[in-house]
């Protein structure tokens, strides 16, 4: 078996040469939440050195907050601000001779479209445009999610290898002290009941069906290289590897 393994990536950590060789995609922050185009293309040329695919991460235009709170923003704007990262982008990508694989929105963003169809439609409108040959990485059953099949776009459900989830598989929100998973054991019995069983284990111990064809794991946990390559020799143990 062949897993997907996710990354945040460009964010300012400047951990990325570090957590590349465990990874097999990336989502690259793009100036919403964090970025320009210098911190791009390290990103980008070290993610080429690794053969690792390369999908740009948008968000709220909003820096302060790291793009992890929903903003006042009129529907026009944020349409703009979206176009405008995958621009850069995109441009970017261009002097790299490569080929966005997908698009993972970011944060509250994130979170906003997997349940709000307005916020989704309005979503899927700013980035209509380049998605041709583009997966969308989207929660399963998640709003977002019906709303690109409906509009034709590719996706690929995503789970998170170091979140704990709430029963209608939202994601428990960071506040929570149980909310990011750091234990190593931990991490890999999250992620192999995801992928042996098809189900997750919530906060409150129920276990709910779920489909996953990628795992992230954040970049700015302070526990992810140590994770990933734990996740990576368990994997091998059990006939898994992390590859496209």
């Amino acid at each position: 078996m062949t897993i997907d393994i996710n990354c945040d990536v460009g964010e300012g950590i400047e951990n990325e040469h570090l957590l590349m060789p465990y990874i097999s995609s990336c989502n690259v922050a793009c100036g919403g939440h964090f970025g320009d185009a210098n911190s791009i293309d390290k990103t980008l040329e070290l993610a080429v050195k690794n053969n690792v695919l390369i999908g740009a991460h948008p968000s709220f235009p909003d820096k302060d907050n790291f793009g992890r709170k929903i903003i006042q923003i009129s529907n026009e704007d944020l349409n703009t601000s979206i176009k405008n990262q995958l621009d850069v982008f995109l441009q970017r990508m261009r002097g790299f001779n490569q080929k966005m694989h997908h698009i993972k929105p970011h944060g509250a963003l994130y979170n906003l479209i997997a349940v709000d169809k307005v916020a989704a439609l309005h979503f899927i409108e700013s980035i209509k445009d380049y998605t041709d040959g583009v997966f969308l990485y989207v929660p399963y059953n998640s709003v977002i999610a019906k709303v690109a099949k409906q509009n034709n776009i590719a996706i690929k459900y995503e789970a998170f290898a170091d979140r704990s989830y709430n029963n209608d598989l939202s994601l428990v929100v960071r506040s929570h002290e149980k909310a990011l998973l750091t234990g190593k054991e931990e991490v890999y019995n999250h992620v192999y009941k995801m992928i042996d069983k098809g189900v997750v284990k919530t906060i409150s111990g129920l276990e709910k069906k779920i489909i996953a064809d990628t795992f992230c794991v954040h970049g700015d946990n302070i526990a992810s290289l140590e994770l990933l390559n734990y996740l990576h020799g368990k994997f091998i143990d059990n006939g898994i590897t992390v590859g496209q």
